[in-house]
């Protein structure tokens, strides 16, 4: 059995959003699903097949609504961050990894 220590700063909040996310290290965009987001960090699904470790840099882009963007002026809100964590398991939806991610 093991023991997790929570090590969250701030209030994460649910959110199903689709996203896709830059690996430098790979060179290209692979597509998820953020499952939840706080102002120091994101939870997402992504693809098992993404070669992403703890320590990648990567960067999020969150696409906008049509209102929100012409709102907001742009098209897509995009955060850079580190990789903290790497899931992989039969929880997790098939197909998929989970990747939590602090924002610099």
């Amino acid at each position: 059995m093991q023991t997790l220590t929570e090590q969250r700063q701030q209030t994460r909040t649910s959110l199903r959003w689709p996203i896709s996310v830059w690996l430098p290290d790979a060179n290209r965009f692979f597509n998820g699903e953020c499952e939840n987001i706080s102002t120091s960090g994101v939870y997402a699904m992504l693809p098992v097949t993404m070669p992403i470790r703890k320590g990648n840099l990567v960067e999020f882009n969150f696409p906008r609504t049509q209102d929100l963007a012409e709102e907001k002026g742009g098209f897509s809100r995009i955060k850079i961050g580190t990789v903290v964590r790497v899931e992989r398991g039969e929880t997790l939806k098939k197909g998929n990894i989970g990747v939590a991610v602090k924002f610099n």
